[in-house]
C-alpha cells in the first residue's frame, strides 16, 4: 500500500524483536503465569490479569514510538479516515460472527469450564476483558507482529500465519474447538489486514464479536 511505513525490509534490531516477543507470548506468559501462581481463579486475580496485559500494550506502544522511532501508522493505526474504519469494522465483524456460529455448531462447542467461569465474573469486568482482547489481541496479533515479521523481510503471508496460529493455539484453555474458532476468525481478520492495513476496523470486528457473545447476553438475561 502506498505512502505505508515500516522499518527498512530486513534490517533485524534488538528493539523489534523485543516488541515481538511482548506481542506473540506477553498475553500467554501473563495469564499462565497467574494461573500457576493462583490456581483458583477470582476477580482479584482477574483484574490483576487485564491490568497486566493492559501495561504490556502500553509499553508496546511506547516501544513503537520511542524507541522504534516509528509513527502509529507503521502498525497499522491511523491509515484509513474513521468511517471507512467503521464501515470495514462492520462488514469484517459480520464475516466473524457468520463463522463463529457456524463452527460453534458444527464443533458442539459450548464453552467449557473455561467459559463457565469467565461467565460467573461481574459483568464490568467481562465487559472490559472484552474491550481489552479486541484491542489488544489485534495490535499483538495482527498490528505489531504482521508489520514488524514483514519488516524483518518475511513473505506477508508468512508474516501473517506466524501470529495466527500463536493466536489460535492461545485460546487452548477451552478446548480444540476454540482452538478452530479462533483459528478461523483470526483467519478472517488477518486477511482483511493484509487488505485494508486497517487495525482500527479488525479492533472494532474483534471487539464486537466478542461484546454480542459474552455482554449482550448478560444484559438481556
Amino acid at each position: 500500500m502506498a505512502g505505508e511505513t515500516r522499518p527498512a525490509r530486513g534490517k533485524s534490531t534488538k528493539v523489534t524483536w523485543v516488541g515481538l516477543f511482548i506481542a506473540l507470548f506477553g498475553i500467554v506468559l501473563i495469564r499462565d503465569g497467574i494461573r500457576l501462581l493462583v490456581p483458583t481463579a477470582s476477580v482479584r486475580t482477574n483484574e490483576l490479569r487485564e491490568a497486566l496485559i493492559l501495561a504490556t500494550a502500553a509499553l508496546l506502544l511506547f516501544l513503537v514510538r520511542r524507541w522504534e522511532g516509528l509513527p502509529f501508522k507503521s502498525i497499522g493505526i491511523g491509515t484509513s479516515v474513521w468511517w471507512k474504519s467503521v464501515l470495514w469494522g462492520l462488514v469484517t465483524m459480520v464475516l466473524c460472527g457468520g463463522a463463529a456460529v457456524v463452527l460453534a455448531k458444527a464443533t458442539g462447542y459450548g464453552g467449557g469450564p473455561a467459559a463457565e467461569a469467565f461467565a460467573r465474573l461481574p459483568l464490568w469486568l467481562i465487559t472490559v476483558t472484552v474491550f481489552r482482547a479486541g484491542i489488544v489481541e489485534e495490535l499483538f496479533y495482527r498490528g505489531y507482529a504482521i508489520e514488524r515479521l514483514q519488516g524483518l523481510g518475511m513473505n506477508r503471508y508468512v508474516a501473517a500465519g506466524i501470529p495466527l496460529v500463536i493466536f489460535a493455539e492461545a485460546h487452548y484453555t477451552a478446548g480444540w474447538a476454540n482452538i478452530l474458532i479462533a483459528f478461523a476468525l483470526g483467519l478472517v481478520l488477518a486477511a482483511f489486514y493484509l487488505w485494508r492495513r486497517d487495525l482500527v476496523a479488525n479492533m472494532l470486528a474483534h471487539t464486537l464479536v466478542d461484546f454480542v457473545a459474552n455482554v449482550l447476553p448478560r444484559l438481556f438475561s
